[in-house]
């Protein structure tokens, strides 16, 4: 079902305009690579803090309560649909959280917006899982994307995954292994585990509510 678009969209993103970029792409054709924008993350943040990266940020809980609790960080959101963004922008100002900058289009036009090597740190929070095998290269732990991250990431940097689906997380270990990561902290059901630290997502306290486990596991990318 198609996302019905929010009432005001176009005139909130505006007021948003001071903490977004726009990555949404008019021609397919190019490759991600081409006609870097890169960011001048020192003149957004006015600092050299290290940087981390939230890919599917929804409406911003986490992000949002991960920036408040660590000032001494930066932190950039990916979001694709305006409708969720523009909530999750709404909240940070809301907040006074000068350390978040949100990036709004999709994963695979990272590259051409992100220096490479200046990413500390990546959350994956229950990402979708596309269980139809035909669409697996669309899986946000897909080798395709692993690949990519690790131009992102600082050499030896972590991405951190958490999802309610099984199916996914085992195929995202499977990814991991796979494209020279490595597994850390590897965790079949994170609550039972009791994880220091953890902020709940608004889909992790739904699934929490039901009685599911939530599966997460860190991944160190290569030193090289």
């Amino acid at each position: 079902m198609r996302m019905r678009r929010k009432k005001n969209l176009d005139s909130r993103m505006e007021l948003c305009a001071d903490r977004v970029t726009n990555m949404q792409v008019e021609d397919r054709h190019f490759g991600a690579d081409d006609h870097r924008q890169w960011l001048d993350f020192a003149a957004i943040f006015g600092n050299d803090n290290p940087v981390n990266l939230e890919i599917g940020c929804g409406k911003g809980g986490f992000i949002c309560e991960i920036a408040r609790q660590h000032p001494e960080m930066n932190f950039v959101a990916v979001e694709k649909y305006g409708n969720v963004l523009v909530t999750a922008c709404e909240r940070a100002a809301a907040m006074v959280l000068n350390n978040v900058w949100f990036l709004w289009g999709d994963a695979e036009y990272l590259p051409r917006f992100i220096p490479t090597g200046s990413i500390a740190r990546l959350y994956l929070n229950f990402s979708t899982p596309f269980p139809k095998k035909r669409y697996a290269i669309h899986r946000l732990t897909h080798r395709h994307f692993l690949e990519l991250y690790k131009g992102l990431l600082v050499p030896g940097a972590t991405v951190e995954q958490k999802t309610d689906d099984r199916g996914l997380f085992q195929f995202s270990l499977e990814e991991f292994s796979q494209t020279g990561y490595t597994l850390q902290r590897v965790s079949l059901d994170l609550h039972a585990d009791d994880y220091p630290n953890n902020i709940v997502t608004e889909y992790e306290q739904r699934f929490m509510d039901e009685g599911l486990p939530i599966y997460r596991v860190e991944a160190t990318s290569p030193l090289t």
